[in-house]
């Protein structure tokens, strides 16, 4: 059943690709906005640049979890797929997996103009920014997903969602920020283990979290 349903979040993605066209487009725009209006030199630009990309992350990624709910509050969609005969953490599990999916191909289209549009140079352990940066998507999305479930069915849930989000994933951002920052500084992994650490217990917590409390949190 879990595989159905992460096929179904796949299939409907990758037909309409308006979750991650609207994510590469805000994103895009954010560079712009960052290349554009920092006038300073290129060492101050390059020791706040893992800041501002987990920023422009966290940003995008509000946008996308947001669309991504919005297929099923369509004719009410989401309340005939509650009521199937399915566990319910299935659905959170479904949708925080192809929400890093995305998130993670987002990703890997912007990294390229986000460094060359702001004239710094590209990580020289490019596997180790990239796996660490899977790890932290798998993070956010599994705070994303739990706060967009929470307020799909709320009237504003627009303003509801980074309302919620922002203060709950902060920690995954200042942990992303720190680990981005010791690999862009080649930095020894001793230095920034800790916040890969938080980084993986986030997922552990919200993740068993979200499998627990979704059959609670999307009753009527």
């Amino acid at each position: 059943m879990f595989f159905t349903l992460f096929k179904k979040e796949l299939f409907i993605e990758f037909r309409t690709k308006e979750v991650v066209l609207s994510m590469l487009i805000f994103g895009l725009s954010i560079i712009l906005a960052f290349a554009f209006s920092s006038n300073v030199s290129k060492v101050i630009v390059a020791n706040y640049a893992p800041g501002m990309f987990w920023v422009m992350i966290l940003f995008v990624t509000t946008l996308g979890v947001h669309r991504s709910f919005s297929y099923e509050k369509e004719f009410d969609a989401f309340s005939l797929l509650v009521g199937s005969p399915i566990d319910r953490g299935m659905i959170y599990l479904a949708k925080w997996l192809s929400g890093s999916i995305f998130l993670t191909i987002m990703e890997a289209i912007i990294v390229i103009p986000f460094f060359k549009f702001l004239l710094i140079e590209l990580p020289s352990n490019f596997l180790l920014f990239s796996m660490t940066s899977i790890l932290i998507n798998l993070a956010i999305m599994s705070v994303a997903i739990l706060v967009a479930g929470i307020a799909m069915r709320a009237s504003l849930s627009e303003v509801l969602v980074p309302i919620l989000f922002f203060p709950l994933v902060s920690p995954v951002i200042i942990a992303a920020t720190k680990i981005t920052s010791g690999i862009l500084s080649n930095d020894p992994y001793q230095l920034w283990q800790i916040w890969l650490l938080i980084v993986v217990s986030v997922i552990v917590i919200f993740v068993l979290a979200g499998y627990t409390l979704f059959d609670f949190i999307t009753e009527e």
